[in-house]
């Protein structure tokens, strides 16, 4: 797509954690619904965090080896023919991104700037936190990594943005199923945080020996 298309996209997320910000969200989940943007995911993630094609790139819906093989060469190709630079964020996804990744890059733009923190899904939302992060790395702060995807490259994202996923549930059906499984987690952490009484609040004494 054009920068001014990838603009768009970005600007749609952004403006949908606008909105949420001024409802009173506390916490944004990411997710999405898509067909073949594992491709696009595995070539971002492949230029972002300067791993060979083949080490980041998975099989998506379960494709057999003939398709992987497929994959990985449309991958590399497309990379021949753009060489996207790792360090301008915006041509990575104007070249090899899709809409719905950049959409999901500006909701991380937009909720940073807001200070809420995200919960990112799997691979889809970790190659969106990518691009975020290349534009505006302070994005890191406010990631929380809601699982470990079995898409290979998954864990490079993870190790690049330096983030721990709080479940490994071998989940590869996307949708935002992971990043609602880490909100639950974190209400209940909140809920620990805030509502759990200490031992003194309890009146627990303490043990004598």
């Amino acid at each position: 797509m054009s920068l001014a298309q990838a603009e768009q996209a970005l600007q749609v997320g952004i403006e949908l954690a606008t909105v949420a910000a001024q409802q009173g969200v506390g916490l944004i989940g990411t997710g999405e619904m898509g067909i073949g943007n594992t491709t696009a995911s595995s070539a971002i993630t492949a230029v972002m965090t300067r791993r060979p094609v083949a080490e980041v790139t998975g099989r998506g819906t379960g494709i057999d080896d003939v398709g992987h093989a497929r994959k990985i060469d449309v991958i590399q190709r497309a990379l021949a023919l753009h060489r996207p630079d790792s360090t301008n964020a915006m041509e990575v996804l104007a070249t090899v991104g899709g809409l719905e990744i950049g959409g999901l890059a500006g909701l991380i733009l937009g909720s940073a700037a807001a200070r809420i923190p995200i919960v990112l899904d799997g691979f889809i939302a970790g190659a969106a936190a990518l691009i975020a992060v290349g534009l505006q790395p302070r994005c890191k702060d406010y990631l929380i990594a809601s699982h470990q995807s079995v898409e290979r490259g998954h864990q490079a994202i993870l190790d690049h943005l330096g983030l721990k996923p709080l479940l490994d549930l071998d989940l590869r059906l996307g949708e935002g199923t992971g990043a609602c499984l880490g909100m639950s987690l974190v209400f209940a952490a909140i809920k620990i945080l805030t509502e759990m009484a200490t031992f003194d609040e309890a009146g627990v004494s303490e043990r004598h020996t």
